[in-house]
């Protein structure tokens, strides 16, 4: 059997699927020329940058198995998918430390104004070290203040667990009733049992000092304009989710008011052309979608998704 490893896979889940008797073709096939060319497969993996529709499906009889390395899933039609009998896969575990990380990486950069240091040091450091340093005197410290975790899946419970180690009291807001305490795995086998509270999404927006969320994008942004109106003053706000979650316009809006004190943004509206508003804010602390993109990430995606490919094509 033949499988497209169209975004690329690690080596580690490549070797695993070459081992099980599988030719993988790491070749990246053009969306436009895949209608013509998946035909020869048996088994399509992607990250986010290849779509599966159900007109792409309905051309490719052979397909068994279509396989996500990360976790969500908007670019592939999953319903119509398994309606075919094929079968959709995910590896909604193997980035979530990552991606925590990633949302931490922005929340201290932009409490110690990192994002627009940078930009400045190499500009002006040498004539205005001074007027610099007064600049980006007023920094916070996140430990004692509230963390809001919109969305408590996977990667929602490890970004918590970080912001638990750093001293922060954390809140969230889930559909589905959560946990009241997270257990944080420290240094030697150590373990210590941490409170959590689960709060209404109004409670979360008013009492938070920081808010970062992990849920997908539905009919409309978590936090929009209404929901700007809610927050505290000086929020810092992080986005490493799907773009859409955080109204752009109205972030931009309240990011010139100084209602909301910084950004973090991973993920953005008309990706991969961001706006150029949201790019160039001095405000705004930016990456390019790279949540996943950790070595530590990738080898565990890759293995991960190897394995699921293999249960399911050696049934």
């Amino acid at each position: 059997m033949r499988i497209l490893a169209n975004d690329g896979i690690d080596p580690a889940g490549k070797q695993l699927l070459e081992d099980a008797g599988f030719e993988v073709d790491t070749n990246h096939i053009p969306q436009e020329e895949l209608a013509e060319k998946l035909q020869a497969y048996d088994a399509i993996t992607v990250r986010s940058a290849t779509k599966v529709r159900q007109a792409l499906i309905d051309v490719c009889p052979n397909l068994k198995v279509i396989g996500r390395g990360g976790v969500g899933m908007d670019n592939i039609d999953v319903d119509y998918a398994r309606s075919k009998g094929i079968a959709v896969l995910n590896t909604p575990a193997a980035s979530s430390l990552s991606v925590a990380e990633l949302v931490f990486a922005h929340l201290l950069n932009g409490v110690r104004f990192l994002y627009d240091s940078n930009r400045q040091m190499p500009l002006s450091g040498e004539s205005k070290f001074g007027a610099l340093k007064k600049a980006y005197a007023g920094g916070t410290e996140l430990r004692g203040k509230t963390l809001g975790v919109v969305g408590f899946g996977r990667i929602g419970r490890e970004t918590a667990k970080i912001g638990l180690g750093l001293g922060m009291d954390i809140v969230y807001y889930d559909l589905a009733d959560g946990p009241k305490t997270l257990t944080l795995s420290l240094t030697q086998g150590f373990e210590v049992e941490l409170p959590v509270d689960q709060v209404s999404m109004e409670d979360l927006l008013k009492t938070s000092d920081f808010i970062t969320l992990h849920v997908p994008f539905l009919d409309k942004p978590a936090i929009g304009q209404a929901e700007f109106a809610l927050l505290k003053d000086q929020v810092g706000l992080v986005n490493a989710a799907r773009g859409g979650v955080i109204d752009e316009l109205a972030l931009i809006e309240a990011l010139d008011s100084g209602k909301v004190a910084f950004a973090g943004l991973d993920v953005f509206d008309n990706e991969p052309t961001p706006r150029l508003e949201i790019l160039k804010h001095p405000k705004i602390s930016l990456t390019p979608h790279i949540g996943a993109a950790t070595n530590e990430a990738q080898e565990r995606i890759g293995v991960e998704l190897a394995q699921l490919i293999i249960e399911n094509l050696k049934k």
